[in-house]
């Protein structure tokens, strides 16, 4: 298979003069931006690895507003970046001198069908404000991730991004029913529906899902909801090792019939540089253990929720998996204890710098792929720091390397090409994924596209189908 991948003209601070008039006057002057200080956020990545430009920043209010800007740039052959709350963790929202579309006007609700279970909303909804939403209608969105009061649902969906639900309810994939979507040309396709069976052909919206605003700028979502649990029993637990929380996950799945929400790791080094950098935050266990799980379990019914949890920690206990563990008492307790989870990369950042590496593994190898990665990296870079935690439900393991001591952080991050190299040759032979929930973006795509020559081959002919003049996002992912 051929690469005949057209791309958009050279990215360019500036624009000819006739389309940007042109651009302005379909948004009015509350639609567009150029304004250095408006911008500035805008062209930087999340994690500020990249900084990007743009000519100027469009700020569509609906769906036809979109449309209308990405024809004049199909017809113009200028590169486009659409972004959401620009939470990107790959550089996939980060413009090199594209036209950068804007999400963040388009925040209606269109529909909440209580009785079809689903939600229809606009591509700019704060995930969080999603959440509320839902919760407000006794029904249960389940995505949720760390950066959640920023996150927009159309980028989310773009990346198809995971979050700590995903052992009990699926990737972002999973929990969109419909979508619409502006393609590459400016035509609007709308898929919206609530149906959760359509026979009729190509299932569309999957190719819009996680192909991170390559083929065409998501507008409105159609999302799955669920019912709300009564109840939430959250454990702190330590273990011995990694292998005795795969074990304890399957334990914990069977002895609770499914409740099992999430299921998250970390190990003695993390649970103590969050203690050292994050304030407010204390051990919930009395003894030190090598590593640690947040172990989540929720229930529509609250009689019997907590026994189950027992049941399950006990069984644990008898089994010698579970070493010690402290269960939540309120809502209090349990924000600690996820607290404790969730601000490891806050931890991180405290430090230094890090070499990020967002891999799945096989969850019966996650614990050998650790060990392996981990003793490799220590052999080859002395004075690394490896700190791996994650997703234990569903195989996606944080594996980040840091300088141990501090002061070393400039030399150490000079080695983060052949680091990688390293890991994801080991994800590789372990059967994973180089790319779990982050997506590709700038960051991984020359690594993609040397693992999966073939995979890259069909996606872009696909591209080159739908987008042939390459003028979407067009320096990410392929």
């Amino acid at each position: 298979m051929t690469d005949t991948l057209s791309t958009a003209s050279p990215a360019s601070t500036t624009l000819p003069a006739a389309l940007l008039a042109q651009l302005k006057q379909v948004l009015g002057p509350k639609g567009w931006s150029q304004d250095e200080h408006e911008l500035a956020p805008h062209v930087a990545d999340w994690r500020g690895r990249y900084q990007g430009s743009t000519p100027i920043l469009l700020k569509p209010a609906n769906t036809e507003e979109v449309a209308a800007c990405v024809r004049l740039c199909h017809e113009a052959g200028v590169g486009i970046t659409p972004q959401g709350g620009n939470t990107s963790l790959c550089g996939a929202a980060t413009p090199q001198g594209e036209v950068l579309i804007t999400m963040k006007r388009m925040t209606a609700i269109r529909e909440v069908d209580v009785d079809n279970d689903s939600m229809t909303v606009e591509a700019g909804c704060v995930l969080e404000n999603l959440q509320t939403l839902a919760a407000d209608n006794n029904r249960l969105f389940p995505l949720s991730l760390g950066s959640q009061g920023s996150a927009m649902i159309g980028g989310l969906i773009s990346t198809n991004a995971g979050g700590v639900h995903v052992l009990r309810y699926g990737m972002t994939r999973e929990l969109v029913l419909g979508l619409e979507a502006v393609l590459p040309d400016g035509t609007i396709w709308s898929g919206l529906t609530g149906l959760r069976k359509d026979n009729t052909g190509y299932d569309l919206k999957q190719l819009l899902i996680g192909a991170e605003g390559t083929l065409g700028i998501i507008t409105a979502a159609t999302l799955k909801l669920f019912p709300r649990p009564s109840r939430m029993e959250v454990a702190f637990c330590g273990l011995a090792s990694a292998e005795d929380a795969v074990k304890f996950l399957g334990l914990a799945k069977q002895v609770s019939g499914g409740a099992v929400t999430a299921f998250e790791l970390m190990p003695r080094m993390a649970l103590e540089m969050v203690l050292e950098h994050v304030p407010g935050t204390r051990d919930p266990l009395t003894g030190e253990h090598a590593w640690y799980v947040v172990c989540e379990m929720s229930f529509g019914r609250a009689d019997g929720a907590r026994e189950t949890l027992e049941d399950a920690l006990g069984q644990g206990f008898e089994a010698g998996l579970v070493a010690d563990a402290a269960i939540a008492e309120n809502d209090s307790q349990i924000h600690d204890f996820w607290r404790l989870r969730e601000t490891i990369a806050e931890a991180e950042r405290a430090h230094g710098k890090a070499v990020k590496h967002d891999v799945s593994i096989p969850v019966s190898k996650m614990p050998a792929f650790m060990a392996k990665a981990t003793a490799a990296v220590e052999a080859e870079f002395p004075g690394a720091l490896v700190i791996a935690f994650g997703h234990v439900g569903d195989g996606n393991v944080h594996f980040n390397v840091a300088a141990r001591e501090t002061g070393a952080d400039d030399a150490f991050i000079a080695q983060a090409a052949p680091l990688s190299r390293l890991v994801y040759d080991l994800v590789d032979s372990f059967g994973g994924s180089i790319s779990a929930e982050h997506g590709i973006g700038i960051l991984k795509r020359a690594e993609l596209a040397s693992r999966k020559p073939v995979d890259v081959a069909v996606m872009r002919a696909i591209k080159t189908a739908l987008d042939p003049k390459g003028i979407m996002n067009p320096r990410v992912l392929l």
